[in-house]
């Protein structure tokens, strides 16, 4: 079909006006300040690590990343709030591993983690550790396993509920080692440590900053991290996978925003949060939560969230978990 010559040149400047557009677009991105929604209490390693991220685009692109702190249903809130928001870049989501259970966890959510959430960076990686009391047999994760299946169903672990990081840690290990053990949850971390302190539990599969310090002190026994790396923190602890092949657990940790939001604005953000995880300064700070980067593009991020949600729902419906 033939278009009339007046026609043909509209169109034709309407679409080498598109790049030129899109550029002013993002260069004027953010004209205001944006949220980054937390679905955990401030304080908390997820909120410190929102905050320490918001300041660095804070002083980066010129406006305010104010951290908003949405509690409730193990982030889903949170979730929630950005999932629905206008997909323009001025609402975005501290997301991570608790995300990636819930979408299993939750059988009827009112929003889909994996459709609705566009990924825009990973920043941190947390190992858990695999600790036990001093006074427990076991003092290797090869002698912790042979006392299990001795004693199936003797060992009991604690979590800080049911979905948490050092829950799922924990039925992983379950499923890999072929072991069995009796899952007791706690409102919290800090109270399952106080009983595996006490000698109450066998095992705990602490986050990082939890356990560290009662690891360094000799109060507790750590017998391997969950990552697949050994950490700098802790570097002559081995890792869990050293014994049972392809085992690997984590806390992650990143950014996301609403499904349609701008691949140039995804872009910009990606940039900006990769250039946080190279700086030196900024890395130090990162140590300090026990983690290590997780540098990279929307792509990379997006494929570590599809392949930890599908592992994390399979681990959730073999041991057939349900939210209390």
């Amino acid at each position: 079909m033939k278009l009339p010559r007046r026609k043909f040149l509209h169109l034709a400047a309407g679409a080498a006006a598109l790049p030129t557009a899109r550029m002013a677009r993002t260069q004027a991105y953010p004209s205001r300040p944006v949220r980054i929604l937390v679905g955990f209490a401030a304080g908390g390693a997820a909120d410190i690590l929102a905050r320490m991220i918001g300041q660095w685009l804070s002083e980066q692109l010129g406006q305010q990343f104010i951290v908003e702190n949405r509690l409730g249903a193990s982030g889903n809130i949170a979730a929630e709030g950005a999932a629905n928001a206008t997909p323009d870049g001025y609402t975005l989501l501290l997301l991570g591993t608790p995300h990636a259970v819930n979408a299993t966890l939750y059988e009827k959510p009112s929003f889909s983690f994996i459709r609705d959430i566009v990924p825009i960076a990973g920043l941190l990686r947390v190992p858990n550790i695999m600790s036990v009391n001093p006074l427990f047999p076991a003092k290797t994760v090869r002698e912790f396993v042979a006392y299990a299946k001795a004693n199936p169903g003797k060992v009991n672990f604690g979590s800080g509920g049911i979905g948490t990081s050092p829950h799922m840690a924990a039925e992983l290990f379950k499923m890999s080692a072929g072991v069995d053990m009796v899952h007791v949850p706690y409102r919290g971390e800090a109270p399952a440590l106080t009983d595996l302190l006490g000698g109450q539990l066998q095992v705990v599969f602490g986050t990082m900053p939890a356990s560290v310090a009662h690891v360094k002190a000799g109060r507790l026994r750590a017998l391997a991290v969950t990552t697949a790396a050994r950490s700098e923190v802790i570097p002559d602890i081995p890792t869990v996978g050293e014994f049972v092949p392809g085992y690997e657990s984590s806390l992650w940790l990143g950014i996301g925003a609403a499904r349609s939001t701008p691949v140039e604005i995804v872009d910009r953000l990606n940039s900006e949060v990769n250039a946080a995880l190279a700086d030196p300064k900024m890395k130090a700070r990162f140590a300090d939560l026990s983690g290590s980067v997780l540098p990279g593009s929307p792509a990379d991020f997006g494929k570590l969230i599809a392949d930890e949600t599908a592992k994390l729902g399979k681990v959730i419906r073999a041991a057939n978990i349900k939210r209390e």
